[in-house]
Formats: structure tokens, C-alpha cells, sequence
């Protein structure tokens, strides 16, 4: 049982302890987590790159479904020879969309694996815990998601680009 009196803290079978001589760790804790929101800056940096890249594979998304959807909605109308061409250009577009659903879930797999790691900066350093290891190795495996990403996107503009064929007359 603790007692307070005239500023003195009274433990029973201790001796009396000032607060002055309490240690006050405030000073050290604000330095420290300066220095963790300092570590945090280039994920975040990052998170917002990945953001973007999540932003241009979404339209890209959106303007293949609309594309899908007319041509649908076209299919009843088209001759025997349009619906072949309608066909061809809807299993291209079915494998684009594939592509661009796999780049934004590995895309955004990677950012979640970032805001980890800066979760668990600030976990470590407050929690006074050496967790160096578990943020290289979810670094490591949000860039293994990123680049895949990337090179699903880069084979659906592969795709869409492959379509195109300019004749000179």
C-alpha cells in the first residue's frame, strides 16, 4: 500500500522515495519516436507511389469492363463475321482484366505489407523491442508483391497494345 504525503512517495518497508528522483522518461520517448516518424517518411513516400499505381490500373479496369459491356450489348445485334471479331476482342479483354485484377491485388497486398512495417516501427520502438527482422522480411516480401504487380500490369499493356494494328495505304 502506497501513502502520499507533502510530496513524498511512502512505500512501507522501503524508504521514502522524492518524485525528483523519479526517473522522467518523456525527453528519451519523444526523441525516440522523432526518430521513428523519421524511418516512417520513405514508406510513406512509397504507400503514396503505390497509390498512384492503384489509381491508373482502376480506370484502366473500369475502361475494359465498359468496353466488355458493349460489346456485349452489341453481340445480339452483330452478323455472324462481327460476332467472331466481338468474340476474339472479348476474350482479349476477359485476359486484360484478369491481369489488371492481379496487379491490383498484389499492388495492394504490397501496401498493406508497408503500413506493417510502419506499424510495427512504431510498435518496436515504443515497446523498446528489436523487431529489425520482421520489418526487413515484410519489406522484402511488399516489394516481391509490388514487382509482381508491376509485371502483371506490364503484360496486360502488353495485351492491349497487342491489338493494334495501323495499315499505311
Amino acid at each position: 500500500m502506497q501513502m502520499r504525503k507533502a510530496g513524498v512517495l511512502l512505500i512501507p518497508a522501503f524508504a521514502a522515495i522524492s518524485q525528483r528522483d523519479l526517473p522522467v522518461p518523456q525527453a528519451a520517448s519523444i526523441t525516440t519516436v522523432a526518430h521513428v516518424i523519421q524511418l516512417a517518411v520513405a514508406p510513406v513516400f512509397l504507400l503514396t507511389g503505390i497509390a498512384a499505381i492503384l489509381g491508373v490500373l482502376i480506370n484502366r479496369l473500369g475502361r475494359v469492363v465498359d468496353r466488355f459491356r458493349l460489346l456485349e450489348s452489341l453481340a445480339h445485334k452483330a452478323g455472324e463475321s462481327e460476332k467472331v471479331v466481338q468474340r476474339a476482342e472479348m476474350v482479349i479483354l476477359s485476359r486484360r482484366a484478369r491481369l489488371i485484377h492481379w496487379a491490383i491485388t498484389l499492388c495492394t497486398v504490397a501496401a498493406l505489407l508497408i503500413c506493417f512495417v510502419i506499424a510495427i516501427l512504431f510498435i518496436g520502438s515504443s515497446m523498446g523491442v528489436e523487431l529489425s527482422a520482421i520489418i526487413a522480411s515484410l519489406f522484402i516480401v511488399a516489394m516481391l508483391a509490388l514487382i509482381s504487380g508491376l509485371l502483371s500490369f506490364l503484360r496486360e499493356i502488353s495485351l492491349a497494345t497487342g491489338g493494334i494494328h495501323v495499315t499505311y495505304h
